[in-house]
């Protein structure tokens, strides 16, 4: 907790002079002097990760009270609004969804009495937003992994139009990191499934998947809510529209499934053990029948966008936006000191502050730039990266986006080394951002932590999904660095404890230096001769139909 309220502090300097002391030496921390460049970054965060804005949850009316302070920035910095109605906020029309009841599944075998499967021990159904009450009847195709690319088609020899294909999660740990991260969203196996023709896709547990996320703690989860972007109508938006993900079955229930078949289940079981196993996909006797009912509950939120216009009229139209999302995850179960407010202070107050200070060095470099910039503090990040999916597919501004910048959880307890730049092999943003990084003394390195597939984690991957080159920055592991990660991931993430006052104490002097060279990449696309392009042949500049790919 940042600080007591003011009554609560006097009671407790009257009840306590030790607790005084610590109250004071706690205020002589936070507020200790510092130079204008750290303080002003500082001032942002002290704000946004107050105990006022309660974790500043999207949807919330302390969210609302930090996208307005973040919009005053902007006008404060000289930003165009870049809005709707021509103010900096973008009303983003979130919608809470989830399952109302446990929904149905059978199994039609032709003639005989359909086999009715038990929800929470065979199946867990998948809410739908998109169609509230939902039902379908179909055949189903097993299509192994449900991926297509990096040379595997595991959609080879089957036509699935029209019906429903199950598959496992996950990807095969050869793939490249990125790449295999892309493969395990489920968003991209939908995205395949759907330009296949079918009409709906099953998760099955596998044998790997078992050990370590059993179905039992899945069906724990089953009726918690979650967050999507709402449809004109009112419904709410999906990875792949017609194409729904109708939900997960047990090693029991893919057994069930899959009765009858030329493949018997015991066979793709015993493959499933295996890391990265193919399949010959098949399609399966019988057919599914699905029965879904979904609640909805609004809960309207906002993007903050300011932009500068740039000067050049052959590349004025061309938009390079800065991104960091601006919300948390709000108040939760009480830690260890009894404190419940996640105030998010790395998580991402850090990057929304980093915005407004590149959008303030900007517009003091005196000439503008000849792109011009967007800058975007989005919603709903840890919903699902909502509010950045909502303005990619909404974008404010007719122009064109040629680059996204991500700034999102810093880790600035130390003094950084090198950065983590993810996505910068996929583009030309790659020397950019190598540049860039020389020009303040550090060097670029590898991802610290390539189990959390955090490249589909944060908000540009929502912009690489529309054919943008974007890159997302943070400070590296090297030196002090691998330590301070492993520490803050353990002891802060996602708890109360990050906050202003965390130990070990917020490197203001890191923090300027981490604005500096996110303002040095993104001066350099917006003033480049070229506009970036992703590198010929590159995955995921041929899989979203990305400039320079083909």
């Amino acid at each position: 907790m940042l600080r007591p309220t003011a009554p609560l502090a006097l009671l407790l300097v009257a009840a306590s002079p030790a607790l005084a002391q610590t109250v004071a030496e706690r205020n002589a921390v936070i507020y200790a002097p510092l130079p204008p460049e750290q303080a002003a970054l500082k001032s942002h965060v002290m704000f946004l990760a107050s105990d006022a804005l309660k974790g500043r949850e999207a949807g919330s009316p302390e969210f609302e009270i930090a996208a307005d302070y973040v919009a005053s920035q902007f006008y404060a910095a000289g930003l165009k609004p870049a809005g709707d109605d021509g103010g900096y906020l973008q009303k983003v029309p979130l919608v809470s969804y989830k399952l109302d009841g446990s929904g149905a599944m059978s199994i039609g075998r032709g003639k005989g009495a359909p086999v009715t499967l038990e929800a929470g021990k065979d199946f867990i159904a998948g809410a739908n937003p998109e169609k509230p009450e939902y039902s379908v009847t179909a055949p189903v195709v097993f299509v192994g992994y449900g991926i297509v690319g990096l040379g595997r088609d595991d959609y080879k020899g089957v036509d699935v139009k029209g019906k429903i294909v199950a598959f496992f999660g996950g990807a095969p740990s050869s793939f490249p990191g990125e790449e295999g991260a892309h493969f395990q969203n489920p968003a991209a196996k939908a995205e395949i499934a759907k330009k296949h023709g079918a009409i709906g896709y099953i998760t099955l547990e596998s044998p790997l998947t078992a050990k370590t996320r059993p179905f039992a703690m899945y069906a724990a989860y089953a009726n918690r809510p979650r967050v999507t972007w709402g449809n004109a109508d009112g419904t709410g938006h999906i990875a792949a529209p017609g194409t729904p993900g109708l939900g997960l079955l047990s090693l029991a229930g893919a057994e069930k499934l899959f009765a009858g078949a030329k493949t018997p289940w015991a066979s793709i079981a015993k493959a499933a053990a295996v890391d990265g196993a193919t399949f010959k996909a098949i399609q399966l006797p019988g057919t599914l029948t699905i029965a879904i009912k979904t609640a909805l509950t609004p809960m309207p939120s906002f993007n903050v966008a300011g932009l500068i216009e740039g000067s050049d009229p052959k590349l004025a139209g061309e938009v390079v936006v800065l991104s960091a999302h601006l919300d948390h995850i709000g108040v939760g179960k009480p830690d260890a000191k009894g404190d419940t407010i996640n105030n998010g202070a790395l998580d991402d107050a850090i990057g929304t502050a980093s915005l407004i200070e590149e959008a303030k060095r900007f517009k003091a470099a005196g000439t503008k730039p000849r792109r011009s910039i967007l800058f975007l503090a989005v919603t709903a990040e840890e919903k699902g990266l909502v509010g950045s999916d909502y303005f990619a597919n909404n974008p404010t501004i007719k122009n064109t986006i040629v680059a996204d910048v991500n700034l999102d959880m810093p880790i600035i307890t130390y003094p950084f080394e090198d950065i983590v730049v993810y996505g910068a092999n996929h583009s030309t943003l790659g020397p950019i951002v190598a540049k860039a990084a020389a020009e303040i003394g550090v060097k670029m390195s590898e991802d610290p932590l390539p189990g959390e597939n955090i490249f589909v984690r944060s908000d540009h991957y929502n912009f690489v999904r529309k054919g943008v080159p974007s890159v997302f920055l943070w400070p590296g592991a090297g030196g002090p660095g691998r330590a301070a990660i492993d520490h803050f991931m353990k002891n802060h993430y996602h708890q109360p404890s990050d906050q202003i006052d965390q130990q070990p104490a917020i490197n203001w002097q890191s923090g300027v230096r981490f604005v500096d060279v996110n303002f040095r990449i993104a001066n350099a696309i917006a003033n480049g001769d070229e506009r970036p392009v992703w590198n010929k042949g590159d995955f995921f500049g041929l899989t979203y139909d990305g400039p320079g790919a083909k």
